[in-house]
């Protein structure tokens, strides 16, 4: 599990440093309304996604004797589905641009719609690589797609100046997977569907999570595309792209990585108990307090990496960095359920969250716009987070006390650094208009929560007695590097 959490890590570090270059350069080229059209165009692509979106990958992971019939019925069900998905996306492109109010939609659907045609193509056979734990392969394979959609899309950029360098990076993307896919594996499928009614027993839940984990993470995208129009949604659809950079990137592919080693566990629970406390307590450590600086450095982060043109977006982000660190709390649950075979209760969880996320929506993004929005999906998610760990406290047979030890230090450190950065840290300024100054700011406000956050983490876990944790571990870590360090040095100096 630690090395498959390696490879993820090491991949998802790399794309979102990716990511970061790719959006600096794009919000200097494009104007937020270019993101925001993209984005309602998304948006109508994920809705029909839905209804395809059966988590064969993850259904062929969890079942434990999977045969060549079951990998040949999931790509099979892919591909029609796929099929079926772009037909409708050509059938649906002028209704959606007349739904936005916005013309310049119907192109870039129909773009799309041949990119979805496309992608369900793609060899199922690197499922493999998680379902047998070869995640340095599933590293390989993944950089690679990744390279090549941030050059493409860069390189569109430059030329076009427009939303197409989107749309069309996104498109290139998919179709590179499909190529790489049947490069990078030697499985090759065959028409099958004789396993379908087998996968689709456990995959109807999937199927209903997926729908409502789109309508938990798009909701607002339908109601700002309608009534905020392309340009404020750009700026939400930015900002939390930005919002979630640190933290839930860094936690997806963990929780990637420890889904298969979970599901070795289910049959024993108190090793899957430990598991999860394990990975819990580690994710709070390095991910919390990440969030909880970008809402610290939000200004100084609009202005140097998307420019002056997006500070509109500052207060966005500082909002939407409160529900990145409630999110990261509550991101190891799906993996865990799943492991146990109960994708009901995640659905269920999800479908509670719908509920209450659409109802602050339509109280807080008609009078409040984007920002409006942004509080709406705070206010949800820190009523939703008792919820989740309720259900994970029951179904993974864990102690309430065992699961506040694993997470309390690093959330209190989080705060007590936020409060005294508030406090203490530099204070921004309206007049600053060009990205360079901002750096004297950001390398403040990161000093300064680093070492508040180190200082008070440090104190939190020496008051406590010194608990075997996620502390321990980043030691064990930092003491073994400096040990190899120093052997590294011995061995270079001249006898």
């Amino acid at each position: 599990m630690a090395g498959g959490a390696f490879w993820m890590v090491f991949f998802k570090t790399i794309e979102r440093s990716l990511g970061l270059i790719s959006t600096l350069v794009l919000a200097r080229l494009l104007m937020p309304g270019d993101f925001g059209i993209v984005a309602m165009a998304i948006s109508l692509i994920g809705l029909l996604e839905l209804f395809s979106a059966f988590g064969l990958d993850t259904v062929l992971i969890q079942h434990r004797e999977t045969t060549r019939q079951h990998f040949d019925t999931a790509w099979t069900m892919n591909a029609l589905a796929s099929a079926a998905i772009g037909v409708l996306l050509f059938a649906l492109a002028v209704p959606a641009a007349q739904f936005y109010a916005e013309p310049r939609l119907v192109p870039v659907i129909l773009v799309f719609g041949l990119g979805a045609i496309i992608q369900g193509l793609e060899n199922v056979g690197v499922v493999e690589f998680r379902k047998e734990l070869h995640f340095a392969r599933e590293f390989r394979f993944l950089l690679v797609k990744r390279l090549i959609q941030f050059a493409i899309t860069i390189v569109l950029a430059f030329a076009l100046r427009n939303y197409w360098a989107l749309a069309l990076g996104t498109v290139a993307g998919r179709c590179t997977g499909v190529v790489l896919s049947y490069a990078m594996h030697p499985y090759r499928p065959r028409f099958h569907l004789g396993k379908s009614a087998e996968l689709m027993h456990f995959s109807k839940w999937l199927l209903i999570q997926n729908v409502l984990t789109f309508l938990k993470e798009r909701s607002a995208t339908f109601i700002m595309g309608r009534t905020a129009g392309p340009t404020a949604l750009g700026e939400f659809t930015v900002s939390a792209e930005l919002a979630n950079m640190p933290a839930v990137e860094m936690v997806a592919p963990i929780n990637r990585a420890v889904l298969p080693a979970y599901v070795k566990l289910a049959h024993d629970p108190a090793k899957l108990a430990s598991s999860y406390l394990s990975v819990m307590s580690g994710i709070a450590l390095l991910a919390v307090p990440l969030v909880a600086g970008m809402a610290l450095a939000a200004p100084y982060i609009v202005l140097l990496v998307l420019g002056p043109k997006w500070l509109a977006a500052i207060e966005l982000l500082q909002v939407l960095a409160f529900f990145g660190i409630i999110q990261v709390l509550q991101s190891n649950a799906y993996s865990a359920l799943i492991a146990l075979g109960k994708p009901e209760v995640f659905a269920r969880i999800n479908a509670y969250h719908i509920v209450v996320l659409v109802t602050t929506l339509l109280l807080l993004t008609p009078s409040h716009g984007s920002l409006g929005a942004a509080w709406a999906y705070v206010i949800t998610a820190a009523i939703m987070l008792p919820i989740n760990f309720a259900y994970i406290i029951r179904f993974v047979e864990l102690r309430t006390l065992d699961l506040v030890r694993a997470i309390w230090r690093p959330i209190v450190a989080s705060i007590a650094m936020y409060l005294f950065g508030r406090q203490f840290g530099p204070q921004w300024n309206n007049t600053l208009t060009h990205s360079v100054q901002a750096v004297p700011g950001l390398t403040q406000v990161v000093a300064m929560g680093a070492g508040c956050y180190g200082l008070v983490i440090s104190l939190l876990w020496l008051f406590s007695g010194r608990p075997e944790g996620a502390e321990t571990w980043l030691l064990r870590v930092l003491r073994n590097g400096l040990q190899s360090a120093r052997t590294q040095l011995q061995r270079r100096r001249p006898t």
